[in-house]
């Protein structure tokens, strides 16, 4: 992958507002410009990771050092198992139904 000579450009207040809006995001001031500022920090460094120039057939990767199926645990199955903290979660809960937690309806077009 080759860098460009214009760097895409920051998240702007602006743009982070709207982002704020679609995730229905209760911040303050200064909530807000740290998270975007952090934000902002990792597309810089997203950026500088695609910019490397990797050889041509370089196969993908998913862990840095080689981890060969001998030398790696088994995944455990997944297995039912009681819980006793059911009714403690659902006693710390606004609303209940049936056993459920019961969360309010967002249209996704109340958030555009």
């Amino acid at each position: 992958m080759t860098q460009t000579s214009q760097p895409d450009p920051p998240i702007t207040p602006e743009i982070f507002q709207h982002l704020v809006r679609l995730a229905a995001l209760a911040l303050d001031d200064e909530e807000a410009e740290y998270l975007r500022g952090q934000l902002n920090k990792q597309l810089r460094a997203i950026r500088e990771l695609a910019s490397v120039d990797l050889p041509e057939g370089l196969p993908i990767t998913s862990h840095g050092v080689p981890y060969p199926s001998e030398t790696r645990p088994d995944l455990r199955r997944d297995e039912v198992k009681p819980s006793d903290k059911a009714d403690a979660i659902l006693e710390q809960v606004p609303e209940v139904e049936e056993r459920f937690i019961v969360v309010p309806d967002i249209s996704s077009t109340e958030l555009e």
